[in-house]
């Protein structure tokens, strides 16, 4: 699962071999090879500047970042580190191809909470549940006031010492409430470390700002936004059109197909300044961003308006802008 001691020994490559070893003894035969042909097509590569940057992509289907990379080490000799879901990190073999092929964890206060109940009373929380406990973490997050005896939940819950993701949650100390908020932080901290060796390494971070997949183009969420805005980052919106029938299902072998990525006209940290916190701030606070977050959506709904205009029309924007991906708990595990 994804924990903090996993966080903590990830290691990130500017060349990772592993990437290159699934790329040469998977990829290229199953998109190359006769009978097995899938076509790649990379428009507008060109205006990708000469330098680390954010991708901001819809996500489609399981796979669709694995074309993508597939061409940009081909063609570009690029090599990108992406954001996956901690949900990933559950079964052990997975876990272990995302932490060796460059991949960066999302954390959420909502997976914190999810597995936690999870690990203490053996299930997922109900819809009610997690609503409740979710807005009441959020609450604390911020320094607002919150009664923890009214959540819908077993007393013993919140009160048994144990350990949370790798923290001791010691209720004589802390709420469970402090205690996810704390875990969060902590988890987050490293997360953001992983960007900045990743930035270092002269490597491309890939998001997803949907944060699931879907067919239609949904809002985007903040959270690259923050990581673009807080490291000056220049963002290449990519339109991907056609991967979903390339990979239909859960399987990881890609039928025959045709997947087009078209890139934007890349939106530069100046070019961005309409939406610059006023001051420094710290990516995934709560404070900072209840305090920015018009200005962090604001950048994302631009990207996301740049990748509509990208894309064929069955994966352009639905008309109410909602996912048609999966909600609440079950996003986390």
């Amino acid at each position: 699962m994804l924990d903090i001691p996993r966080l903590d020994r990830i290691r990130l490559s500017a060349r990772p071999m592993p990437q290159r070893l699934v790329a040469r003894g998977f990829l290229l035969p199953n998109y190359e090879l006769p009978g097995r042909k899938v076509e790649i097509v990379l428009e507008g590569a060109e205006k990708i500047p000469n330098e680390p940057v954010v991708y901001a992509m819809n996500h489609t289907d399981r796979f669709n970042y694995w074309p993508f990379q597939y061409r940009l080490w081909r063609d570009q000799h690029r090599f990108t580190a992406t954001w996956v879901k901690g949900k990933y990190y559950e079964n052990t073999l997975v876990a272990k191809f995302m932490e060796v092929t460059n991949n960066l964890p999302t954390v959420s206060r909502g997976y914190i909470i999810t597995k936690d109940l999870l690990a203490a009373l053996g299930r997922r929380p109900t819809d009610e549940e997690y609503g409740a406990l979710r807005h009441h973490v959020d609450a604390i997050a911020v320094g607002d006031e919150t009664d923890e005896a009214s959540l819908p939940v077993p007393r013993a819950f919140l009160t048994t010492p144990r350990d949370i993701l790798g923290r001791p949650f010691d209720p004589t100390r802390e709420t469970w409430g402090e205690a996810i908020c704390a875990t969060f932080t902590r988890m987050m901290r490293r997360f953001l470390e992983l960007h900045e060796e990743a930035f270092a390494l002269g490597l491309d971070v890939l998001i997803f700002p949907q944060g699931t997949r879907s067919i239609r183009l949904s809002r985007g969420h903040i959270g690259l936004s923050q990581v673009a805005l807080r490291y000056g980052k220049t963002v290449v919106p990519v339109g991907c059109s056609g991967s979903d029938k390339v990979y239909p299902t859960s399987s990881p072998v890609a039928r025959p197909g045709r997947i087009v990525y078209r890139i934007g006209e890349p939106l530069t940290h100046e070019d961005a300044r309409a939406w610059h916190p006023p001051g420094p701030f710290t990516p995934f606070d709560a404070k900072d961003e209840r305090r920015y977050r018009d200005l962090f959506q604001g950048h994302v709904d631009e990207l996301m308006h740049r990748i509509d205009g990208l894309v064929d029309e069955p994966y352009r924007f639905a008309r109410d802008a909602e996912s048609d991906g999966v909600k609440g708990s079950h996003r986390f595990v």
